[in-house]
């Protein structure tokens, strides 16, 4: 007999960051997965394990673990702990403006678990937190840009420590950190196979494994936030954007984004702006 994994949503509809003090009450939580958000968490007190998928780490202050999207993850909490949850929801990614947010995100998933300098990364989660319990994400310049500052902070922790064999940047994190970097986006699985030195068929195989997608799901879903991003925020004409997108012309463009979200490019800006 088979039971269903728990799914948990932290988050109201509206979010799509939010920050919250840890709550002292967790012990032991069940396995389960957050199938929308990515989630820090910054710990200053506690003791026990944290398992993420199959790896367990000992909680040693002050510590940070990242959960990805998709992955199972629970507690076993010994002693009362102290800190922060930080929630970031996909379609805050998906919707960010800012490419060196995105970059630095999916540079740190490939971390796990990170043991960052507290006297400097403790006072922007301070601030994070009292700006988001005051005005939500309404003020949206100060919330981005104490996320990146913390993104940034935790990102030189993880070059400070010593590369482990967990803490490697897998050809999955590299996949993901090459759709964010290219100029020019193509929905040809075979061209980033290429730049990672492998083959179309091992990146399908890694991108199962890692995101339970292939690698032209996940391609195609990079594809249609850079398209919609495009549409709500340009005013590139949907010819500019077909061919900023690698499609051959404008029809081919306009099927593609139909048949991902129902809509077609003219109708899906008209409906949002």
């Amino acid at each position: 007999m088979t039971t269903q994994l728990e799914i948990k949503d932290k988050t109201a509809p509206i979010d799509s960051i939010k920050i919250s003090p840890f709550r002292k009450n967790i012990r032991k939580t069940t396995p389960h997965k957050h199938n929308s958000y990515f989630e820090i968490i910054f710990l200053t007190e506690g003791s026990g394990t944290h398992t993420t998928d199959t790896q367990k780490f000992d909680i040693v202050p002050p510590i940070v673990f990242t959960v990805r999207k998709e992955q199972i993850h629970f507690w076993n909490i010994e002693t009362e702990p102290s800190g922060y949850v930080l929630i970031i929801k996909k379609q805050y990614i998906d919707n960010c403006l800012d490419k060196e947010i995105k970059q630095l995100l999916a540079k740190l998933s490939a971390y796990p678990c990170l043991y960052p300098n507290a006297q400097s990364l403790e006072p922007l989660f301070e601030i994070l937190n009292q700006e988001y319990q005051e005005n939500g994400y309404s003020q949206k310049p100060v919330v981005d840009g104490l996320l990146k500052a913390i993104l940034g902070k935790l990102l030189l922790s993880a070059k400070a420590e010593k590369a482990s064999e967990s803490n490697k940047i897998s050809d999955f994190q590299h996949f993901k950190e090459l759709l964010n970097q290219e100029n020019q986006l193509t929905n040809k699985v075979a061209h980033y196979a290429k730049l990672l030195h492998t083959t179309p068929q091992n990146l399908n195989a890694i991108c199962r494994k890692e995101a339970h997608q292939s690698a032209t799901e996940i391609i195609s879903e990079h594809i249609v936030s850079e398209a919609k991003r495009l549409l709500l925020y340009t005013d590139l004409t949907v010819n500019e954007i077909s061919h900023k997108l690698d499609f051959k012309d404008n029809s081919h463009f306009t099927k593609y984004f139909k048949r991902h979200t129902e809509l077609t490019p003219n109708a899906f800006r008209k409906e949002l702006l």
